[in-house]
């Protein structure tokens, strides 16, 4: 992802002399969520991050969470498996609701080195909560050279444990999140992008239908890696041209990294529900990139595909659940609308003063994938972190007091609410007290 980076020492005092001040998603009609900022991670991570921590400062200048964030990374290196894995969780959750990129300059090759030794070493949950860091401190370097060391450095561990049949579900679905993120952020040229989505083909081709075009007898825990896969397939999609996704689509030069349209909806089959959608959700967005290049894009495929998209927007099968059913259905019907239509659901997110606008298949995966990866401090990165804005052109960060005047509006609105109520019930004493002397 080409990206307006500082290269360090002199571009850094360049920079700084000359800086400027959930169950339905949209069908046919936009929709708007509102972010907000919560205390906890979304996958529940031990302790949390006040939000009054960030004001408060600690011994040796440090905030308190910035301390919290040292020890961390020192515990990451400790020889207990546990009190490593402890560590990885503060760490993650540290970085998730803060953005502190020159905090992590200085301590970006310790953070690194600690990640990659449990990568290779490590098992099941650690190597899962490391993986996890990867993303998180990738998007917050802004350095092109050290972007570059972190690719160099944990692109091969993570093609290592993505692709070891030996290694935890989960820990592998993790690295391929992860690999799909770090190569978004720092990898332009094809020649590297290809080979990564090819691996990634194969992971999630455990999910394409059998021989005999029954569906898949994937387990869950398989079924998550490969969805994971195939998330981080369709986001390097969004990297490709669109000539050059249709001369892959059309040739025999795509076979192994771009899955046919035959294999995707055969995955529609599958019993796990994140394998269905994420692979509609890849269908949409392969039409969407190929229909910039060709308008005539698949034109033979379409109607097996919309059949497919109509029995998963109606579906009311009683053995799925409830939830289950309603996010699905939510979903087919925006791929079914654009298959049909060519009009994709646009959904419109508030954070503070600000509006982002979802108006594309790939902006909308995009955005997924970093949500998924900054849980409830989205709206924290959203505001201030650079690549970020960068991805959603947002343009340059709002001034704090202008991001910030909403806020304190609201805090105000709950003082004065505390103290009518405290004033209420003072008052309420008081008459009881007068009612029982006149008695």
């Amino acid at each position: 992802m080409p990206r307006n980076r500082k290269k360090h020492a002199a571009a850094d005092s360049w920079q700084q002399n000359n800086d400027q001040s959930d169950d339905e998603t949209s069908n046919d009609n936009a929709s708007t969520y509102s972010c907000h900022s919560e205390t906890q991670l979304a996958d529940g991570a031990n302790g949390s991050i006040e939000s009054g921590e960030s004001g408060e400062s600690g011994s040796g200048g440090f905030e308190k969470y910035e301390e919290k964030l040292l020890q961390a990374i020192e515990n990451a290196s400790d020889k207990a498996q546990q009190t490593r894995i402890n560590a990885f969780q503060t760490i993650n959750e540290v970085l998730v609701h803060h953005y502190i990129p020159d905090f992590l300059d200085d301590r970006k090759v310790t953070l690194m080195d600690a990640v990659e030794k449990s990568l290779r070493r490590g098992k099941g949950v650690e190597q899962s909560w490391a993986a996890r860091i990867i993303p998180l401190l990738v998007i917050q370097l802004e350095a092109l050279e050290d972007i570059g060391e972190l690719v160099t450095v944990l692109k091969p561990v993570l093609l290592t444990t993505a692709q070891d049949g030996s290694a935890a579900y989960e820990a592998r679905a993790k690295c391929c999140a992860a690999l799909g993120l770090l190569c978004f952020v720092g990898v332009d040229d094809l020649g590297e992008i290809l080979p990564l989505m090819k691996v990634l083909h194969s992971l999630f081709a455990g999910s394409f239908l059998k021989g005999d075009n029954s569906p898949s007898g994937a387990s869950n825990d398989a079924g998550a890696l490969h969805s994971a896969a195939l998330s981080a397939w369709s986001l390097l999609l969004t990297l490709l041209p669109p000539g050059e996704f249709v001369a892959l689509m059309g040739g025999g030069a795509g076979t192994g990294i771009v899955p046919s349209v035959r294999n995707l909806v055969g995955m529609l089959q599958s019993p796990i529900l994140e394998v269905r959608m994420v692979a509609g959700e890849t269908l949409a967005l392969m039409f969407e990139l190929g229909r910039q290049h060709d308008d005539e894009f698949l034109e033979d495929e379409l109607p097996m595909l919309i059949e497919a998209a109509q029995k998963l927007a109606t579906d009311a099968h009683k053995y799925r659940a409830k939830r289950d059913r309603k996010v699905q259905r939510a979903t087919f019907r925006d791929v079914l609308h654009y298959l049909e239509e060519d009009i994709s659901p646009e959904i419109s997110i508030k954070f503070g003063r600000e509006l982002l606008v979802l108006n594309t298949w790939a902006i909308h995966h995009q955005y997924t994938c970093l949500r998924n990866a900054l849980g409830f401090g989205m709206n924290v990165h959203l505001a201030d972190n650079v690549f970020v804005r960068e991805v959603f052109q947002l343009g340059p960060k709002m001034d704090e007091p202008e991001r910030l005047r909403k806020t304190v509006k609201a805090e105000q609105r709950f003082i004065n609410a505390a103290a009518f109520k405290a004033r209420t019930i003072s008052r309420g004493k008081n008459r009881d007290k007068r009612s029982f002397a006149l008695n």
